[in-house]
């Protein structure tokens, strides 16, 4: 089992993960804090979060027989931190978060996950197993701790102190009784950057986020009107948040390494907001095809274009692309379904008037 064991780290670097490690499935501890941040209602509208029961910090109980946890890690994001930065400073421009700028991750990962998993078997024959990627309750980073790939920081993201926190988790549940990583150190101190940084106050706590007032919660998972209290704080950022991640110093001295999959789309990392919110439901589908961009959907993706403009230089430009979406209605979603279109335009419209009077221009 020990070779075995290197073995499936080397063939795991040999696909691109670039962090590879070991766990044990007991989760004790990581159960009750994460029953305890159900508890105080902190995961917003995601419902799926408390769905599973203890499913999540229980392996075995999702894949009778698992006894090990084969956890990776796939970087992403290039070392454009400083472009980062010019871009959240730049109110016309959209930010988009790094990981979002290219292809979707969760198949890319998962066909590699699978292969290595085949891999496996070629070399010993059929065994139990299962992929995970962001697929099924799974406390992934709970695992890759346990498996040496990083330490939980205070913003909640898992850190290498040699890679930083840009890379994406996978795993996969065996049934077989490897030998086990030691846990990884967590390396914070009393650094809190990442907390004091945070536009919308959202990491209550060290290790504690609120979700309900994260700007990726907002900008992805949230459905419907953002409270107009954190539209503000919001900016720029259309489609999740860096901020955290950003300031963290074991970031700025981390190796990174250039995926070529996860290099930006349709000049997403450069592209003005009056830009983006031009775009027709087609062209949006069209343009986030194999994008994490597409699961917002084009209702929050205007919406989330309406807060960002709101938030913008009252610019003759900015002023034009609001008020060239003002009087949109259910014609401007073909594609969504009839019942859902008005819903969705009355949402869009009434971000839209929000901004407008941000910047003190008439509405209606």
């Amino acid at each position: 089992m020990v070779a075995l064991a290197a073995r499936i780290k080397a063939l795991a670097a040999e696909l691109g993960f670039r962090r590879c490690g070991i766990a044990d499935i007991a989760l004790n501890e990581d159960e009750a804090h994460l029953r305890d941040w159900l508890a105080q209602g902190l995961y917003g509208t995601m419902d799926w979060m408390a769905r599973h029961g203890d499913k999540r910090s229980r392996p075995r109980e999702l894949v009778p027989g698992t006894l090990r946890a084969i956890s990776v890690g796939l970087d992403y994001g290039r070392d454009d931190d400083e472009h980062a930065w010019r871009t959240l400073a730049d109110g016309e421009r959209a930010y988009v978060a790094r990981y979002a700028l290219g292809r979707d991750y969760h198949k890319l990962m998962r066909n590699r996950l699978q292969s290595l998993a085949e891999r496996i078997a070629d070399e010993i024959g059929p065994f139990g197993y299962r992929v995970f990627v962001d697929s099924a309750p799974v406390l992934e980073r709970a695992l890759a701790r346990n498996a040496g790939l990083g330490w939980i920081g205070k913003h909640t993201c898992l850190i290498d102190k040699n890679g930083g926190s840009w890379f994406f988790l996978g795993e996969i549940y065996v049934d077989l009784p490897l030998p086990t990583d030691p846990s990884a150190d967590a390396h914070c101190g009393t650094c809190a950057r990442c907390i004091d940084v945070c536009p919308t106050r959202a990491i209550v706590a060290p290790y504690r986020l609120d979700a309900r007032r994260c700007i990726a919660y907002l900008t992805i998972e949230h459905e419907g009107a953002i409270d107009e209290a954190l539209r503000p704080a919001i900016g720029n950022r259309i489609f999740g948040c860096d901020d955290c991640q950003l300031i963290c110093p074991w970031n700025k001295f981390a190796k990174r390494t250039d995926e070529a999959d996860f290099r930006a789309r349709n000049d997403l990392d450069t592209a003005s907001l009056a830009s983006l919110f031009a775009w027709s439901e087609a062209e949006f589908l069209q343009r986030t095809e194999g994008s994490p961009i597409r699961r917002s959907g084009y209702a929050r993706w205007l919406r989330n274009l309406a807060v960002a403009l709101g938030n913008a230089p009252s610019t003759p430009e900015t002023l034009a692309a609001l008020r060239a979406r003002r009087d949109l209605d259910a014609s401007a979603f073909p594609l969504t379904a009839p019942e859902r279109a008005a819903d969705d335009a009355a949402m869009v419209r009434e971000h839209i008037d929000w901004a407008l009077r941000r910047h003190g221009a008439a509405v209606g």
